[in-house]
């Protein structure tokens, strides 16, 4: 196996543990607030250690940007001198995972010239496994995986994610959010982006769009969309920088046009 995908395997796998270790243990009483409902737990801090110690291990020299991390992204992504860069979010939907709700995963992606070209979701709580790289294809749990037939917006389900850490874009959110619900045959929520992702490359989701997400949330989406045959971008319908921003995604670019279209943008 491609070295690079192996270890986002491994290192999403070892997060993952930590989460089915800590399940119904670690709950909201014992986390911290970072803001507004925006948490972080022990259990984050240990599937981070965890998934970062595989990465070490395999891949000494490599560079990591990761979510639980003390330093602002604009400091860290500026002081990234180009070496493959491991891109890690330990906990994904960490208010799901602190009120035993089973929408949570690790997310590993690592991206070389810029681009993420391997990239592993895990999910502790149901034991499901997404894997991709460049050229070779995406699975899950060993079966190959594609997007969905292509169909109008009107025939599609859209997933999403709701701004709750930018209340003042929340009006902006929810005119999107009625368009959409009016043009689509439904809108779901689940409250983890690489979930959704993977969802979108499997072909559960037909579509994605959220107004903020941060590079860890989508740098394993990006490889595993692609590579199941749909697209994904940021708000302008350019290639997703590796950056905090707008996240659209859907199985062909048609949809993509008429998602894009519904929400104004």
């Amino acid at each position: 196996m491609n070295p690079l995908l192996l270890t986002a395997r491994r290192a999403a796998d070892a997060a993952a543990a930590v989460h089915r270790r800590d399940a119904g243990r670690v709950l909201l009483a014992g986390a911290s607030e970072k803001s507004r409902a925006d948490y972080v737990s022990r259990t984050d801090l240990d599937a981070q250690e965890a998934a970062l110690a595989v990465i070490a291990a395999r891949h000494p020299d490599h560079d990591i940007l990761a979510e639980e991390s003390d330093e602002a992204i604009e400091d860290r992504m500026a002081r990234w001198d180009g070496r493959p860069l491991w891109i890690v979010d330990p906990l994904d939907g960490t208010s799901n995972f602190l009120h035993t709700h089973p929408q949570y995963a690790a997310s590993v992606a690592v991206a070389v010239d810029g681009r993420p070209v391997a990239g592993a979701v895990a999910c502790g709580s149901t034991g499901e496994r997404w894997w991709a790289s460049t050229g070779e294809g995406a699975y899950k749990g060993g079966r190959r995986i594609r997007v969905s037939e292509e169909r109008p917006l009107r025939d599609a389900m859209v997933g999403t994610g709701f701004p709750f850490k930018l209340i003042d874009v929340l009006p902006e959110y929810l005119g999107q959010l009625d368009r959409v619900l009016r043009s689509s045959s439904g809108v779901r929520r689940g409250g983890s982006a690489a979930l959704d992702l993977s969802y979108l490359a499997q072909g559960s989701l037909d579509a994605f769009w959220e107004m903020i997400l941060m590079p860890w949330d989508f740098a394993a989406g990006i490889v595993l969309i692609e590579e199941a045959g749909g697209v994904l971008t940021g708000g302008d319908g350019s290639p997703l920088a590796l950056a905090p921003g707008p996240v659209f995604g859907a199985n062909s670019r048609e949809l993509l046009e008429e998602l894009r279209q519904a929400l104004g943008a």
